[in-house]
């Protein structure tokens, strides 16, 4: 089976629909899938709900889908460096479901290994327990959250063979994993890709098995969502 494609307009290509859930690899602007997301909007799907840590920038990352208007709903835990995210959400343009950070890790975790639902106490006695099934283990209050299991995943790896097994780097490990995992169809833009065999089994830190679909991105820009220098030390 060839899960390699020429471009990330192809890798798409009879995948996104509108009305999609999509969940999208990154945490802020590391380890984002660029190509992906810029042939997602090219696609003109609209009406999506997106799972992603964070919304990007203004211009950025998924800053350009909410630019177009593409994403109907966004299911996060850090949203506060998009000023236009902010203009629709206070101008009900847009709908959010806030999430905190930890447990949305873990709902696509358990997307990914099966697991429907779990029990967990954060949120408890805030906004985030409203609606849910509350109950008692050991003397300690816990909330039911689902799993999400998206459509389709956008993911981001270093390097991948041409059966999927990937390869992450540093903070790109963070959330992409777990995306991948939980996707029904998942699509990874790497940097690298090799002949099988050529990863060490033991550097293999995704197994091809939750890889659908592969498209080469060798030179991503790679911005830097806030710059910070040290100050210059005299000599």
């Amino acid at each position: 089976m060839n899960k390699v494609y020429p471009s990330a307009d192809e890798a798409l290509r009879g995948v996104v629909k509108d009305g999609q859930l999509l969940a999208v690899g990154g945490f802020g602007l590391c380890g984002i899938p660029e190509a992906l997301i810029a042939a997602l909007r090219d696609s003109g799907v609209k009406d999506l709900t997106v799972i992603s840590n964070n919304a990007g920038v203004d211009g950025f990352g998924l800053g350009q889908l909410l630019e177009t208007r593409q994403i109907r709903k966004m299911i996060s835990s850090y949203v506060g460096e998009n000023k236009e995210f902010e203009r629709q959400y206070l101008a009900k343009e847009l709908e959010l479901e806030f999430t905190p950070q930890g447990t949305l890790a873990e709902k696509l975790r358990a997307g990914g290994a099966g697991i429907p639902a779990f029990f967990v106490r954060t949120g408890v006695g805030t906004l985030i327990a409203e609606g849910k099934e509350v109950r008692e283990f050991d003397g300690e209050t816990y909330i039911l959250e689902k799993a999400l299991v998206p459509d389709v995943s956008l993911v981001k790896a270093y390097k991948a063979d041409k059966s999927g097994n990937l390869v992450f780097r540093r903070t790109a490990r963070n959330f992409n994993p777990a995306v991948a995992m939980a996707g029904k169809l998942t699509v990874v833009e790497v940097e690298q890709i090799v002949e099988t065999g050529e990863i060490d089994p033991d550097d293999v830190h995704l197994p091809g098995i939750y890889v659908h679909r592969i498209v080469l991105n060798a030179n991503p820009e790679k911005r830097i969502e806030k710059k910070t220098l040290s100050p210059k030390k005299e000599a």
